[in-house]
């Protein structure tokens, strides 16, 4: 049986929202959730604004390399 590998949490910043506005906020960091099926669409999956993950168009997105201060933080919830 195979095991399932923990993957580091990824993230992303927004360069662009077209069409999703109040989803997306320009140059926001968000949390990416992987998902392959939608990587070989074009699509990267987010958790967006509505605190749900949704896919867009990854070209929105550049990934990030952070370090792990900073990942805490982001994955903080107060």
């Amino acid at each position: 049986m195979k095991k399932k590998q923990a993957v580091s949490p990824h993230f992303a910043v927004c360069m662009k929202n077209t069409g999703y506005p109040s989803s997306l906020e320009l140059h926001k960091i968000y949390r990416v959730i992987p998902d392959e099926d939608a990587a070989e669409d074009g699509d990267i999956r987010v958790v967006d604004e509505s605190g749900e993950d949704y896919l867009y168009p990854a070209k929105w997105f550049a990934e990030l390399k952070l370090p792990q201060e900073v990942q805490k933080s982001l994955l903080h919830v107060a």
